[in-house]
């Protein structure tokens, strides 16, 4: 339960301390990722971290793919 706490305290942390065009992509790998790290040996903060990283990551390459493919149609 403490692990849980923690790990929402945390995605909240990050949420409001990054600008929304940081954020993206952020808040949604959080909460899947301290899900999986709860479960995977009560390490939901680390996993949150982890996934917050991660969708932050996906939600650039996707912003680069959209931009390319904007860029080659014009």
């Amino acid at each position: 339960m403490k692990a849980t706490i923690a790990a929402l305290l945390a995605v909240a942390a990050v949420a409001f301390a990054a600008g929304s065009a940081e954020a993206k992509g952020c808040l949604k790998g959080a909460v899947v990722g301290g899900v999986a790290g709860h479960y995977a040996g009560h390490h939901g903060v680390l996993g949150a971290a982890a996934g917050c990283l991660y969708g932050r990551h996906r939600a650039n390459q996707q912003d680069h793919q959209q931009q390319q493919t904007a860029d080659h149609q014009i």
